[in-house]
């Protein structure tokens, strides 16, 4: 009988000691994606492989210590939230996620996974809810989305897309009409970076498209705008 990958996923291996590098474990408001507003705990891990110009999160980068995933777990659920994001940095750089999203799901929490989509995310167990960040041309990290991912991701999925002009907007457009996005349940997600793009600007763009985008915004620099970390 074929095993599926969430069960191959949950399989944890007996008394291994699992680690991830961690940038930080934070309570906040969840600011971005088809979740914003709601409670949610976050979870940073450390190190990338790509470099975003526009990156708000390098200190992610290095600034990272080592923690046992049962210790992640037990800091999670102190928290009075049943969201757990977990984001980078690059979560699936380290291959002890998958271990990690086992744990968290025998608590039973709603799981949100953010990931660039350069990285292959079909071992990703089915109850996470991926929120995928493919890289505009603005970024300078366009080259290394994983275009495969889009066939990939559930329909509940979400694809958020940060963009810093115009041209990053156009991309956009052209990137739907060649893949089909009609099989998710919610529009993409397009997000201005923040400082840069004004959120008229590509209000404007969205309403005067003929794709059905939505707009996001990041809520975590509006309501915290003196914080860079813990947000």
């Amino acid at each position: 009988m074929e095993i599926s990958r969430e069960e191959k996923s949950n399989t944890v291996l007996k008394n291994k000691i699992s680690y991830l590098n961690i940038s930080e474990i934070f309570y906040s408001i969840q600011g971005e994606g088809s979740y914003s507003g709601y409670p949610c705990v976050f979870i940073r891990v450390g190190g990338c492989n790509l470099n975003c110009i526009w990156c708000d999160t390098k200190y992610a980068f290095s600034s990272t210590h080592k923690l046992k995933i049962e210790e992640i777990v037990k800091k999670i659920n102190k928290y009075p939230t049943n969201m757990v994001e977990i984001t980078g940095g690059e979560p699936l750089l380290q291959k002890n996620i998958y271990f990690l999203f086992n744990k968290i799901n025998m608590s039973r929490k709603k799981i949100l996974l953010e990931t660039s989509g350069s990285l292959d995310i079909s071992k990703v167990p089915s109850y996470v809810h991926i929120i995928m960040d493919l890289k505009a041309p603005g970024s300078g990290e366009e080259k290394y989305n994983d275009y495969d991912n889009i066939i990939r991701l559930k329909p509940s999925d979400d694809i958020k897309i940060v963009i810093s002009d115009e041209n990053d907007f156009r991309w956009v457009e052209k990137l739907f009409y060649k893949n089909n996005f009609k099989k998710f349940e919610k529009p993409i997600i397009l997000q201005p970076v923040h400082n840069i793009l004004h959120p008229s600007n590509l209000s404007d763009w969205i309403k005067n498209s003929k794709v059905p985008f939505r707009l996001g915004l990041q809520l975590q620099k509006y309501i915290y705008p003196k914080k860079n970390r813990g947000v």
